[in-house]
This record gives C-alpha cells, structure tokens and sequence, in this order.
C-alpha cells in the first residue's frame, strides 16, 4: 500500500481543514490515514498524507465529476494539484 503525498492551494485553509469531505469520498477507494498539513509561510498552500490502497482507483476517481465536486466543496485549486508517491 503506497504512501502519497499532495500538496496544493485552497481559498480558505481554515474551510479545508474542517472539511469532512475528504473521508467521505476518499474512504470508500480505500485511502486511509490520512493526515493533513498547512504551509506556516503560506497559509494556503495546504497538504495530505495518505495510504492509498490501489493507485489507479485513486488516478480514476480524481478523474471524475465526484472528485472535481469535492475539490470546489473545499476550495481547492485544482490547478495546483501535486501528488507525490513514496518511493
């Protein structure tokens, strides 16, 4: 199970941190623990840690009208989206 983590923007780190968002649609593709990180120079530039248990479920639900949904929910900047896989 690869460990990622993604770093990106949002309009409000204060929204994206009490957001019950990511739990709700990344639990049931099997992302678990994930933990969640704020940029103290940037308020926000924001970031996950997460266990991921099969990367392309995760690629095909980014893909999806789900995924973008619960990135506006959160204020995410797609545009800034970096995932990055333990190697």
């Amino acid at each position: 199970m690869p460990t990622i983590m993604v770093h990106h923007d949002v309009k409000d780190a204060s929204h994206w941190l009490a957001s019950p968002r990511r739990k709700e649609v990344f639990g049931p593709i099997g992302v678990t623990n994930i933990k969640t990180f704020i940029d103290p120079q940037r308020s926000n530039r924001v970031g996950l840690v997460m266990d991921v248990a099969d990367m392309d479920k995760l690629n095909a639900f980014m893909q999806t009208k789900a995924a973008a949904d619960a990135m506006e929910y959160d204020g995410v900047l797609p545009e800034t989206l970096v995932i990055l896989i333990q190697s």
